[in-house]
């Protein structure tokens, strides 16, 4: 079984550094690399986490999941998506179908500003069009609007597109680039712990596949007891390895959100979720 593991990651290590491997080339190895992993998990399935892993802490979610514990935050971000700025408008003005049903084409890459926009990105333009102070980032304010916009795109499949031209091709690289890169003073990468050590334990926790990861953020964890972004996860990530984290919405870690969710598409959204 071991030697068919590590046959499995170097196959898919090889396929994904190609230098002639397509998005879509890359998206079909990563998620064929988890399936044969794990073939007792859906595809679908992917989308729990650990829970898709753990029988037992997946009972026990379930039954915290009988009452959620960010009912009230995500009743917050709904009152917030909701109330008006100084102008009279909302942010239903600034998107698409108002807003609602739109989790899952983010992140996008915006061929005029050349540059990836996350929905926490968004949210902030939106706010300073319409003469508003940025909201912080990764929690707070910001994770509980996220989190509600989510929520209207439960079941929605993700569908992030890469468009045609080379600025959008360089950051989908970047961010592949930087998921596989080592850093910190443990020299760790992300494909280390949830590609190379996914379902494996590291102390007292099971290591989450990397597939399906983005399909439920904002979480809501017991330790922060609050919602937190993707970003705000990477940021723990980082200093687990003893890596320096970056500021919010740095292009660093914008990128590696775009090529995240990019991998999970064709999973459904069902955030936003409760974690430890």
């Amino acid at each position: 079984m071991k030697s068919l593991f590590n046959i499995l990651v170097v196959s898919l290590l090889l396929a994904l550094s190609s230098a002639y491997a397509t998005p879509e080339q890359d998206k079909e190895t990563f998620q064929n690399f988890y399936t044969e992993m794990f073939p007792d998990i859906s595809l679908e399935g992917f989308g729990d986490g650990v829970y898709a892993l753990d029988q037992d802490a997946r009972d026990q979610w379930e039954a915290m999941n009988d009452f959620p514990p960010y009912e009230e935050d995500l009743e917050e971000g709904e009152e917030l998506f909701n109330t008006p700025f100084s102008n009279g408008k909302t942010y239903a003005n600034c998107f698409e179908n108002d807003g609602k049903n739109i989790r899952q084409n983010y992140p996008l890459f915006d061929t005029k500003q050349n540059k990836v926009i996350t929905l926490e990105l968004a949210i902030n333009n939106c706010r300073e069009s319409n003469g508003e102070e940025l909201l912080r980032y990764k929690k707070g304010e910001i994770a509980k609007l996220s989190a509600y916009m989510t929520y209207t795109s439960k079941d929605s499949l993700i569908n992030v597109k890469t468009p045609d031209s080379k600025e959008a091709l360089a950051a989908y690289e970047a961010g592949k680039q930087y998921y596989y890169s080592k850093r910190g003073q443990l020299n760790f990468s992300c494909a280390n712990c949830h590609t190379q050590n996914a379902g494996r334990r590291a102390r007292s926790e099971t290591l989450s596949p990397a597939l399906g990861h983005p399909t439920h953020f904002p979480v809501y964890r017991m330790k922060w007891a609050g919602f937190g972004t993707l970003q705000r996860r990477i940021d723990s990530c980082n200093k687990q390895v003893r890596a320096q984290p970056l500021s919010g919405q740095s292009e660093d870690y914008r990128n590696l959100e775009y090529f995240l969710t990019y991998m999970s598409n064709g999973l459904p959204i069902n955030g936003p979720a409760s974690r430890k």
